[in-house]
């Protein structure tokens, strides 16, 4: 399992695959990605998961953060999820932000992340910005190696 920084272009399949597969690829690429850090989580050399950060002064957004199906559930959001606060903890960065689908809530929670009084519906999905703190997590075992 390898975690490394990637380019937004390498994203865009996995995204689009997982958040969006009965929408164009254009849907998920953002104007601007080509501004943001992008993460992919590789097993076997094949690119698994992805996030992007952006960043805006202490502040940042994670978004278009998509596992594969098969791999949900197994901890490898979790540990992309955790590699992405570290980096953002190392730039200074002191709050966290996301849009996330109602649904995957309770998952941003385990992360210090609490929902806002911002809902929003797009495409028929229902969101919550949720915010947090950021906190560096603990090692678990070895995700950036």
């Amino acid at each position: 399992m390898q975690i490394k920084e990637i380019t937004a272009e390498e994203t865009w399949q996995l995204r689009r695959d997982v958040m969006w597969p009965e929408k164009d690829i254009s849907y998920v690429q953002l104007p601007e990605d080509e501004d943001g850090h992008h993460f992919g989580l590789y097993l076997s050399g094949e690119l698994v998961s992805v996030v992007s950060l952006f960043v805006a002064g202490q502040r940042a957004q994670f978004r278009k953060f998509a596992t594969l199906p098969q791999y949900q559930g197994k901890g490898y959001g979790s540990m992309l999820l955790q590699h992405l606060i570290r980096q953002a903890a190392t730039q200074g960065i002191t709050q966290l932000w996301c849009n996330a689908r109602q649904e995957k809530a309770s998952f941003y929670r385990r992360f210090g992340l609490q929902e806002t009084n911002h809902t929003f519906m797009k495409d028929g999905k229902s969101y919550v910005v949720m915010e947090g703190s950021i906190a560096i997590p603990a090692e678990s075992g070895s995700a950036d190696k």
